[in-house]
């Protein structure tokens, strides 16, 4: 991808296809609309660009601060360059910007910025000040502005909806496998590795502590699951627990990272982890011994794992 991510950055004027959305997760049902984007594009010859908004139009006007999106701007990113799109472009969202028309959104935004030549939009998408403006209205600015409407059909439209909350909802009960279907790919955490209070180590299964920087990252219900990263170009697997570590009495949330077979140095790292499978619920044991003894066996459970299932 040839981003530039802020679209105050973007400077191209290649003639474009363009889609917006939040398109957060980048899921099955994403997939297909970026697929037809970039299809598109190749047969007009156009630049296929999705412009995305951030803040979330929500956490800005309703000061709603409890949203949790399934991917940070980056993990988004790096999905669809992996897809092929040619730009991702964010518009800071801003009450200021709220307040745009839909005629000056649209000749501001599309025409003369992005100099789009085709929209694929859904139906329902609802756009301008106060959203008063529809589909019927983008195509009447179409023929203003000599750009051609594309429209996603309801169907596709309700997948896409119904798949991202049916991944919110696995997430937060920590089915990952059911996540991981609808997203067509591992659900990944990345941060940076901090220091730890070392409780790893003294337990014999020392732990690469992971901090997340983006407040608004989705992190599934407290637990163990078997994970993998790519550090170095070297893939390695491994079991996280996310969670309080009830037995030594914890009460600040930690996301640790065990990895098998693996003691470089990663400290001040950013990975990626990709979750595979749940292992168990968070829980207190009743001694330190006891909780040595659980993770020995979730190792076991691990290791059994990945070998039957030949985890990539």
């Amino acid at each position: 991808m040839d981003s530039t991510k802020k679209i105050e950055n973007y400077k191209s004027k290649e003639p474009a296809v363009v889609t917006i959305g939040t398109f957060d997760g980048v899921h099955i049902g994403h997939q297909k609309i970026v697929k037809r984007l970039i299809n598109a594009g190749k047969i007009k010859g156009l630049k296929s660009v999705i412009l995305t908004f951030f803040p979330h139009p929500r956490m800005v006007l309703q000061k709603d601060s409890t949203i949790k999106l399934i991917n940070t701007i980056d993990e988004r990113h790096a999905i669809l360059d992996a897809l092929g799109l040619d730009y991702l472009l964010i518009k800071k969202f801003t009450k200021e910007f709220s307040r745009f028309t839909a005629e000056d959104f649209v000749k501001q935004i599309l025409v003369d910025k992005l100099h789009a030549k085709k929209v694929i939009i859904g139906y329902d998408h609802r756009f301008g000040r106060n959203r008063n403006a529809n589909i019927e209205d983008l195509k009447r600015f179409g023929k203003a502005y000599n750009f051609d409407v594309e429209e996603i059909s309801a169907q596709d439209i309700n997948e896409v909806a119904v798949s991202s909350t049916k991944i919110r909802k696995a997430l937060d009960e920590g089915d990952i496998t059911k996540a991981n279907t609808f997203l067509g790919y591992a659900f990944m955490i990345t941060g940076t590795v901090v220091e730890g209070k070392g409780l790893g180590r003294q337990l014999g299964f020392s732990t690469a502590n992971i901090k997340v920087k983006e407040g608004y990252k989705l992190i599934p219900k407290y637990g163990s699951y078997i994970v993998s990263s790519v550090i170095n170009d070297e893939k390695i697997f491994g079991m996280l627990n996310i969670g309080i570590n009830p037995t030594v009495d914890g009460n600040t949330e930690s996301i640790e990272v065990h990895f098998f077979n693996f003691n470089k140095n990663i400290y001040n790292e950013i990975i990626q982890i990709d979750l595979h499978k749940r292992i168990r619920d968070e829980q207190k044991f009743e001694s330190v011994d006891a909780l040595k003894l659980q993770l020995a066996k979730d190792k076991k459970t691990a290791l059994a794992y990945i070998a039957k299932y030949h985890v990539k």
